[in-house]
């Protein structure tokens, strides 16, 4: 009897840690989280801008789909900012304003993406551009890139 205690607890602990992994695994959140570093230059934008400005930021996307974040400029006069869903090489609609706060742009608190826009972001369909008054379609532009 002794030893039938032994030869099974390694089963029985193998089976716990089995239905321990599948229930984490349907409790985990489907979406990811994710940090995105953003350089803007107006070679990204559609068409192509000639400017002496650029631009960095960091955004993140949290597994509530929250996003946090923003872009900083040098050498343009920003008017305004926004995410915007767009592949590389096409212009989009603005999914997204940023709120400006002199030479920088961040994202509202708050602010979550939509089931769309998180789909958008994870397909490399978002992107952030400045807009100035030079060139009010954007001067400056980053694909988020995930």
């Amino acid at each position: 009897m002794n030893d039938y205690v032994p030869r099974r607890l390694p089963q029985r602990l193998a089976a716990i840690a089995i239905a321990s992994s599948a229930a984490l695994m349907t409790w985990a959140p489907s979406a990811m989280a994710a940090d995105v570093k953003v350089n803007l230059t107006g070679d990204q934008e559609v068409p192509a801008v000639k400017t002496i400005g650029v631009g960095t930021g960091f955004f993140a996307i949290a597994n509530n789909k929250s996003i946090t974040g923003g872009v900083n400029t040098v050498g343009i006069a920003g008017t305004a900012a926004h995410i915007h869903e767009g592949a590389p090489g096409s212009a989009g609609p603005v999914a997204i304003p940023l709120v400006k706060q002199g030479d920088s742009y961040k994202i509202a608190d708050g602010t979550k993406l939509t089931d769309a826009q998180l789909a958008a972001f994870q397909a490399g369909k978002l992107y952030v551009n400045v807009h100035t008054a030079a060139n009010p379609n954007g001067e400056l532009r980053g694909q988020l890139k995930p």
